[in-house]
């Protein structure tokens, strides 16, 4: 027999337009209470409707109307042949007649020899010889009729069938049943394309998982995913579209209640009943059933979905743990599906995939609305933006657009304005009812877990959220798990996520026993809440966290109340972060105290000078008062044994540090900003976790502590710390610190020779420290035990001056490099505006540096850079001697982590040779731009400056003025197309420079347009000595032209410049700009081109 497809949700043409199923056509007398009986049983057991002559219309001479239209009615065609079929008159026109509609109307038949050879029937031979002789010698039998049923005979005899003499009917039977359940295909997949919307992929992605054929095992299928995501309905459907192809099948729509109300012989007596298709099946224990399953169920093909599994017991069936019964006894090609949100039920039961249903995307999103709220595909204007709202609010939950969307059906844009508005406030019952499931199956502990993330922790780092939890007593590593596998949350290795319906969800249970008293609610979140517990000045003994974030409702309030918050005795977590409101919010009342089970302190902007003395901060966490009013924490000491973070940035007032020697966990203290704060103290840097220490802009810093052998430091930021004339010796032994920036501290003099041991520096920055005189570093040291010998008593240490200046220039320059090779780890290296006459040749070989920035210095020459091959960004601007550009490396290998990359040459008045800059600069940009093609880089800020006043053939579009508009459609859809390049010609006039004022502009630096052209402090008038022409490459990658520049009336040649946080600009005068539509290919050529 033809072998029938493997695809797991292929469907034939629909037999919905045929009156029956099958027409058997037989010799009522030969197989009627025999085979054809048994067979027109066995097709009514599958749901197949087979025409049955329950009548006897088989009478008179002619075929009755009525068998007549059964037979053109019918989709396939059983011809039963017995031995005396062909002295059947009757049969024979049936079989002519069958014949004959085949030939108009293509369909199948099916031939079964009873008991005849099939050669008598294809030859008329034997018994049918017999027939035929008497039917020729009759005369009510014309010639023409007898050759008719002779040709069809012969016909339907060579057609594939089957031959059962001397086989087991009943086997046989099973496999004509599924070959005409195969033809017959989906014959219930009519159903409302509603129903449908959006699973179509899953189909597609379960038919992979699924194999519908030769298999070797029974497959163990699990669907999981959260409330109302459409479990249920892609199983019904995927049960409706395969069950065709089983002999058996069994849906059971909600094993948990059943098991419920019934027990496990419900569940068991529901399986077998279904399966053997049997509805008044008598089981009378577990033990009965599951011999009888064993018996009855043994080599059967069988498709079994149980929906709604929420224990693992429900699976239990079966006595003696035989949970694999079923798998062992159902025939090879049989599948058994298991629906459950609880993931971890699935992998207990031993499935052998589980298929993750996600939400809906956008596009199928919009169709089930629109089904629902239009009764169309498609949205009238009035409507469109209240839509989106709606699907933005249901983030592609099937069951919250269908019950949203069917409310709003025919309803005006007045009444869904309305509605919208409601659901913000009061949630949907009909949905919080589905979602509430999986919750009220939550133990305890992991309730409070959810309701945490629901409230505060969506979209947060893991590793942030499980150390709340562990503070909590949570127990965050199961407990996560287990909100992960009943499909509640999301977590990835950087993220948790959960859907939005879900927090609402949560909110809706803090919020339910006391909808109007916020003050017995364990968590705030909502400023509106929160306000109206402080301004009522209500104990709040409750609430355990609190986290309020900038709102709408903020920027109403102009003063609040702090009383309430020492009546909250169980606050474990606190956290105000509205800093950014854009006016200060006045604090009344008296912090009298703060909970000592506080782990997590937080508020932007704290008002006032110290926490309150009786506050005991054993169980911080972390303590972070960004920009506030405190002078000192607190007096004397306390004990901090779990202080992880310290952040007092930007806290003006700061003038004294307490002792937290016995922070032995902390990770991080920021003091940036803290302008008033002279010493940090040899506590700071007691603490063995310590890897990041940021100092930034304490510009009353007069001097480092020293640090100990056991410091793990890995970030040391001191940049602005304008004081400071020493860095301590001891930083040599900071064998782990990979950043140090110490950009313009302006009166640093000196560096000790051991900053040469710090072999795991990464980025050095030492922009700006111009005063660093009578340094040399011209000694690598060799070993640990030669950095312990250095004097490590705070005396300066004296370098050994070099011999190739004169007294004059060693007063005025520095040669920061050593001339042998250091740092092997340096990627980064920072000496702009350091007064630098001379780079050693060492700097040539250091073959990890990445980045380079020499602006700003005066040597004339540079060494060979050649080596640098993974070399991406060199910056030469502003370096008035420099008359030479060096030897570069041709070629760019590496591309990553840089947040700028390209060659920067600006303001260099005495360089030759600038149509070699302008080439070179050409060259970086282009391999550049092959990195962005070859690894899906989105680097904006990349391209570079030279000298050079005419843009590059390869730019084959050229406008003049600064002002660009294009337009993306005509490209956007190719997928060829990776960008836009762009060239523009310009120069800075001295009265820019001095025209630069305060920028409005948000401090998200550089915009589209800006030049990249650095510019050191308050900008020196004289510094742009070279008022020749520039040529500015840079180049706009495929997605940000698209999505986020929207290339329309941009401007190019903003300047701009940045110091202390404060940012200036002014224009440069753009002459002429060039730009191309860059597509695959062309990057190749214009490299070989240059190169």
């Amino acid at each position: 027999m033809a072998s029938t497809s493997n695809a797991i949700i292929q469907c034939t043409s629909s037999s919905s337009s045929f009156q029956y199923d099958v027409f058997v056509s037989f010799r009522g007398e030969d197989t009627r209470n025999s085979f054809t009986g048994f067979l027109f049983e066995a097709l009514k057991k599958q749901g197949i409707e087979a025409f049955k002559d329950d009548k006897d219309i088989r009478k008179g001479e002619s075929i009755a109307p009525e068998l007549i239209r059964a037979i053109e009615g019918s989709h396939v065609f059983v011809v039963v042949f017995s031995k005396d079929y062909a002295s059947s008159t009757w049969c024979l026109r049936e079989l002519a007649h069958i014949w004959n509609c085949i030939q108009t109307s293509p369909r199948h038949l099916l031939p079964i020899f009873y008991d005849v050879d099939p050669s008598q029937v294809r030859k008329q031979s034997g018994d049918y010889e017999k027939a035929f002789s008497q039917h020729q010698q009759s005369s009510r039998f014309q010639e023409k009729e007898i050759k008719t049923w002779r040709e069809v005979l012969n016909h339907v005899g060579n057609l594939s069938g089957w031959d059962i003499r001397n086989k087991q009917q009943h086997a046989v039977i099973e496999e004509i049943v599924q070959q005409i359940k195969t033809i017959l295909g989906c014959k219930f997949s009519t159903l409302p394309y509603d129903n449908l919307v959006g699973m179509e992929s899953h189909f597609a992605t379960l038919s992979k998982l699924i194999c519908l054929g030769p298999v070797n095992d029974v497959p163990v299928v699990g669907i999981t995913g959260m409330g109302g995501i459409g479990k249920s309905t892609l199983g019904r459907s995927l049960y409706e579209r395969i069950s065709h192809r089983f002999n058996s099948c069994c849906y059971i729509d909600d094993v948990s209640k059943l098991y419920r109300l019934e027990g496990t012989l419900g569940v068991q007596k529901q399986l077998l009943s279904q399966s053997l298709n049997e509805r008044n099946l008598e089981i009378c224990n577990v033990s009965d059933g599951t011999l009888l399953a064993w018996k009855r169920l043994l080599n059967v093909k069988a498709l079994i979905v149980l929906d709604n599994v929420d224990q693992d017991k429900q699976l239990d069936i079966f006595t003696g743990g035989r949970n694999d019964l079923l798998r062992k006894c159902l025939d090879k090609g049989s599948i058994v599906i298991i629906i459950s949100r609880d993931q971890q039920i699935l992998k207990a039961h031993g499935v052998d995939v589980i298929y993750q249903v996600e939400p809906l995307n956008d596009n199928d999103a919009l169709r089930l609305f629109c089904k629902k709220a239009f009764k169309n595909n498609y949205i009238t204007s009035d409507f469109i933006k209240l839509t989106s709202d709606v699907l933005s609010h249901c983030q592609g939950l099937p069951l919250a657009i269908e019950v949203i969307g069917s409310s709003l059906f025919d309803k005006d844009v007045f009444h869904w304005r309305s509605a919208l508005v409601s659901l913000r406030e009061n949630k949907s019952k009909n949905i919080m009812d589905v979602l509430r499931i999986s919750f009220d199956q939550l133990e305890n502990t992991h309730k409070e877990i959810f309701l945490d993330i629901a409230c505060f922790f969506k979209r947060r780092d893991v590793e942030y959220v499980k150390e709340v939890l562990d503070f909590r007593e949570f127990n965050p590593e199961y407990g996560l798990q287990v909100l992960v596998d009943k499909s509640l949350i999301t977590m990835d290795e950087e993220k948790i996520g959960m859907h939005d319906l879900l927090c609402d969800l949560g909110k809706y249970i803090v919020r339910e026993k006391s909808p109007r008293k916020p003050w017995e609610w364990s968590r705030l979140w909502d400023f509106k809440d929160f306000h109206k517990v402080i301004l009522d000045n209500k104990v709040a003994e409750n609430v355990e966290v609190i986290i309020i974030e900038d709102s709408y409702d903020i920027h109403r309030t102009r003063t609040m109340r702090v009383d309430a918050l020492s009546t909250m005795s169980s606050l474990k977590f606190l956290k105000f972060g509205y800093g950014n409101v854009g006016f200060e919010i006045n604090y009344s009342g008296t912090l009298a105290k703060l909970s000592n089970e506080l782990g997590y302190l937080s508020w932007k902007k704290y008002p006032f000078e110290c926490l309150p003395p009786s506050f005991q901060p054993d169980k911080l966490v972390e303590l972070t008062l960004r920009k506030s009013n405190i002078k000192q924490l607190w007096e004397d000491t306390k004990p901090l044994p779990n202080l992880r973070r310290l952040d007092l940035s930007g806290s003006k007032n700061l003038i004294k540090m307490p002792y937290i020697g016995d922070a032995l966990y902390l990770e991080n203290l920021s003091l940036k900003g803290c302008i008033q704060l002279e010493e940090i103290g040899l506590s700071i840097v007691l603490s063995p976790k310590l890897t990041d220490l940021n100092l930034r802009n304490c510009k009353s810093l007069i001097k480092l502590p020293r640090f100990g052998e056991d410091l793990i430091l890995e970030f040391l930021d001191l940049e602005g710390c304008q004081k400071l004339r020493h860095i301590d010796p001891s930083i040599g032994l900071l064998k782990k610190l990979k950043y140090l920036n110490l950009k313009n501290c302006k009166n640093l003099v000196s560096l000790p020779n051991s900053i040469l041991g710090l072999n795991s520096l990464v980025w050095l920055y030492l922009s700006g420290c111009s005063k660093l005189y009578h340094t040399e570093l011209l000694y690598e040291l060799r070993d640990a035990e030669q950095l312990k010998k250095i004097d490590t008593d705070g005396a300066p240490i004296h370098f050994q001056s070099t011999s190739s200046y004169s007294i004059e220039h060693k007063k005025s320059v520095s040669c920061l490099m050593p001339f042998s090779p250091i740092f092997p780890c340096m990627r980064q290296l920072d000496l702009s505006f350091c007064n630098l006459v001379e780079i050693p040749d060492a700097i040539g070989i250091m073959s990890r540096f990445e980045s380079l920035d020499l602006s700003g210095n005066n040597f004339a020459t540079l060494p060979n850079l050649k080596k640098l091959s993974k070399l991406v960004c060199l910056k030469l601007q502003h370096c008035k001697q420099l008359k030479s550009l060096p030897e570069l490396p041709s070629r760019i290998n590496n591309f990553d982590g840089l947040s700028q990359a390209g060659l920067y040459i600006f303001n260099c008045p005495e360089l030759v040779d600038r149509e070699r800059c302008t080439d070179m600069a050409f060259s970086w940009m282009m391999q550049l731009c092959s990195q962005v093609r070859l690894f899906s880089l989105c680097y904006y800020h990349f391209g570079g400056v030279s000298p050079g006043s005419e843009i590059p053939r390869w730019f084959n579009n050229e406008n003049e003025g600064n002002c660009i508009s294009l337009d993306a459609s005509p490209v956007m859809h190719d997928d060829n197309w990776i960008g836009v390049a762009f060239c523009a010609i310009f120069v800075v006039p001295h009265e820019t420079l001095s025209a630069m004022s305060f920028s409005e502009t948000e401090p998200s630096w550089p915009l589209f347009g800006d030049i990249p052209v650095d510019f050191y402090e308050d900008v020196d008038l004289e510094l742009v000595l070279d008022k020749s022409d520039h040529m500015w490459l840079f180049f706009v990658d495929r997605y940000d032209s698209i999505h986020k520049l929207h290339l329309k009336d941009k401007y190019l040649g903003r300047l701009v410049s940045r110091y202390d946080s404060v940012l200036k600009e002014s224009y440069a005068k753009v002459k002429k700009y060039g730009y191309r539509w860059v597509y695959k290919g062309d990057i190749e050529g214009a490299i070989k081109s240059v190169v």
